[in-house]
C-alpha cells in the first residue's frame, strides 16, 4: 500500500513539475507553441476572379485524346525556321536528359533505363505521322518508358518539338 502511495505521489510531483516547465516554455520564449505561429487560415480574402477563357469550355487536351494519332496535325507550317529553331530549343529543354544530344537514346537520364529510349533519327520513328508522335509524347507509350508529358509541356510547345524532330535527317 505504501509503495502505490509513493508512486502515485511521485506521478504527480512529475505531471505538476511537467506542467510548470511548459506553462514556463510557453509564456517566456518566443517562438512558443503551435497557437502562437501564424496560421494558415484559407478563403480569409476573396477568392480571385478568373479570367474569361481561362478554363475551356471547347477543345483542350481531351480533343486530343479522343482523335486518332493519324488523323491529328500540326497547327505549325512543317518548313517555319522559327518554328523549327523554337523546337531544337524546346527538345534540349525537355527530351535530351533521356534521348540524347544526338537523339540516339543516351542521354545522361536514359542511360539508366531498360531497354534505352528510342533512337529519333530511326526510320521507323520519322516515318510516324506527327500526330501518333504527339499523341506518343502527350500521352506515353503504353508499356515503355516514354512517360505522359501532357501536363508538362505545352501543346504548341509538343507541336514545334515534333516539327524539330520531323527535320532532322534518318540515321544512315
Amino acid at each position: 500500500m505504501k509503495r502505490i502511495l509513493i508512486l502515485a505521489l511521485l506521478a504527480s510531483v512529475l505531471a505538476t513539475t511537467a506542467y510548470a516547465i511548459l506553462t514556463i516554455y510557453d509564456k517566456t520564449l518566443k517562438v512558443g507553441r503551435m497557437w502562437e505561429t501564424p496560421a494558415v487560415r484559407p478563403h480569409e480574402e476573396k477568392l480571385l476572379i478568373m479570367e474569361p477563357g481561362t478554363v475551356p469550355f471547347n477543345g483542350g487536351e481531351a480533343v486530343f485524346r479522343a482523335i486518332k494519332g493519324e488523323d491529328l496535325t500540326s497547327p505549325f507550317q512543317h518548313n517555319d525556321h522559327k518554328v523549327i529553331e523554337s523546337g531544337k530549343s524546346l527538345y534540349f529543354i525537355y527530351c535530351a536528359q533521356c534521348h540524347g544530344k544526338y537523339f540516339d537514346g543516351n542521354g545522361t537520364v536514359g542511360q539508366s533505363f531498360n531497354p534505352l529510349p528510342t533512337d529519333l533519327r530511326d526510320q521507323k520513328i520519322l516515318a510516324l505521322p506527327e500526330g501518333v508522335l504527339f499523341k506518343s509524347i502527350s500521352y506515353g507509350i503504353p508499356g515503355g518508358r516514354q512517360p505522359p508529358l501532357a501536363t508538362t509541356i505545352d501543346v504548341s510547345d509538343r507541336w514545334q518539338i515534333i516539327a524539330f524532330l520531323k527535320s532532322l535527317p534518318p540515321r544512315n
